[in-house]
């Protein structure tokens, strides 16, 4: 894998432009406000439109609501069947010979996504671009403009690995686990419950931590803090390597900048609750608490 343990550079990424293997992706969504009356918190909207504003050359775009989640479910984003998302990547040509390369715009937090799910699936040749397009442009790098031209179709064939995923029940008898580290990648004042939510209940899982992605961040070049600084950041709240820790987040997105970091550290014992406080906090059999 080129990059550091599934982190690509710019400077690494453009000397692999055009090579035949590549398969470079462009994961944004963009949240918007819902309209009132909505049982959604906020409107999913991929971001083709910024794609076709201007790409990295030679990339295409994931659709990550309309093509790789469950659209049976109310849940924004939720992990769907293996066959649909075998089926989606290989539309895609991605296959088992390819280099994968996942950024977004704004945040990482989509393209750390799909890591995390191609990561599950067994498929582990694929890197996030640190910084994304934000400092793609930064450094005055070249743009591709218009609809995306695509790869080849191809067979994905999944290879599923099992612990990725966890549902409500698994983090309601984890909460009470002194081996388990419970985090929420959420910003500080939604952890706390000082602000109302756009899921629910304001609060958090009982028991959580809280380091938000956005703290795992550079604001202005969009890319990861120096690894010593996010070990710091998670050493404090008790994370450490002999801990399993569950990770949560509003739709399962952002806590997967968290995951990525710690996978990054040498932590294996990770999981996502894909539901995140889209599902907790509207359950209100669940317990939550604030400060």
């Amino acid at each position: 894998m080129s990059g550091q343990n599934g982190l690509i550079t710019s400077t690494e990424l453009a000397g692999l432009l055009g090579r035949p293997d590549l398969r470079l992706f462009d994961c944004t969504t963009y949240l918007e406000p819902a309209p009132a009356g909505s049982e959604h918190p906020y409107v999913a909207v991929p971001g083709r439109h910024t794609f076709e504003a201007g790409h990295i050359p030679g990339a295409d775009f994931l659709d990550l609501q309309g093509e790789f989640s469950d659209r049976s479910t109310t849940l924004h984003f939720m992990m769907p069947a293996i066959a649909q998302l075998e089926a989606a990547f290989g539309h895609h040509g991605v296959s088992a010979g390819n280099q994968v390369v996942l950024y977004s715009i704004g945040t990482p937090m989509w393209a750390t996504r799909f890591w995390w799910m191609l990561q599950s699936l067994g498929f582990a040749n694929a890197s996030v671009l640190d910084g994304g397009l934000d400092t793609w442009k930064i450094e005055g790098r070249a743009i591709e403009t218009g609809p995306a031209k695509g790869y080849p179709s191809a067979t994905f064939t999944a290879k599923p690995k099992p612990g990725y995923f966890v549902g409500k029940n698994d983090v309601l008898a984890a909460k009470d686990d002194r081996s388990t580290v419970i985090v929420n990648a959420l910003g500080p004042q939604f952890h706390r419950g000082l602000e109302p939510s756009r899921y629910g209940r304001p609060g958090r899982v009982p028991g959580s931590c809280n380091v938000s992605a956005a703290t795992l961040l550079d604001p202005q070049t969009k890319a990861f803090v120096p690894l010593a600084d996010a070990e710091a950041k998670f050493a404090a709240q008790g994370i450490t390597k002999d801990k399993r820790v569950v990770a949560y987040c509003g739709g399962g997105i952002s806590a997967t900048v968290d995951l990525f970091l710690l996978h990054r550290l040498g932590h294996r014992d990770l999981t996502l609750y894909d539901g995140s406080m889209g599902e907790w906090a509207k359950d209100a059999s669940l317990p939550i608490e604030t400060d």
